[in-house]
């Protein structure tokens, strides 16, 4: 079985997502990213949380830090800036190496879109744009909060319908469980969330 795996959340996971995230890596140690939001407030997780913030630098173990967790989980936030100051650190291929050995890589809004090719952002200014700048480990793009902000749904599929990568689209309620490249399922912490494949002439619920 592959052992790599991405939980990606389309709003902030509640207390239930969150356990299965931490079953499926099978321990709750959790380095837990926001250079997305560098003004993060300290949030209460269950489990043994260790905060990495690349300010005013990273750690200087960062390799062996990320390698020594259960899970990666990376806040929202500002997803251009998050990506530049991982790309200006290592931090991107040191992502891939943690994946690949087998930590499981998840987060929401900012911390979902990473992981894929592409993605809606509002990383430029309050208008919705899209990005075709992620890390790339899942193929297509991503859009979170489909449920959440109102004008989500109607860009994503235009950006979709005029030639963006087609993708998965997550309500605020709703992960999408990766095992390997291929969607496994949908978590879904609220009734009516649920996640759904976009593509230029259809949108189709896939929980």
């Amino acid at each position: 079985m592959d052992s790599r795996q991405i939980v990606a959340f389309g709003g902030t996971p509640d207390a239930a997502q969150l356990e299965v995230v931490f079953g499926l890596a099978g321990g709750r140690k959790v380095l837990f990213d926001h250079a997305a939001s560098p003004a993060f407030e300290d949030s209460e997780l269950d489990a043994d949380v260790t905060h990495l913030s690349f300010y005013p630098w990273p750690p200087p173990d960062l390799r062996e830090l990320a390698l020594a967790h259960d899970v990666i989980l990376v806040a929202g936030g500002n997803t251009a800036n998050m990506l530049a100051v991982w790309r200006v650190h290592g931090f991107d291929r040191i992502l891939r190496e943690a994946w690949e050995a087998g930590v499981v890589l998840s987060g929401w809004s900012a911390g979902m879109i990473c992981w894929f090719e592409a993605g809606v952002t509002d990383s430029f200014g309050p208008q919705l744009e899209g990005l075709q700048d992620g890390l790339g480990f899942l193929s297509g793009s991503a859009c979170p909060h489909y449920d959440g902000e109102e004008l989500r749904r109607p860009a994503y599929r235009q950006l979709v319908r005029d030639g963006f990568p087609s993708g998965i689209a997550l309500d605020d309620g709703a992960g999408a469980h990766y095992r390997g490249t291929a969607l496994e399922s949908v978590i879904v912490s609220s009734p009516g969330a649920g996640g759904y494949l976009v593509t230029a002439d259809a949108e189709t619920r896939v929980a």
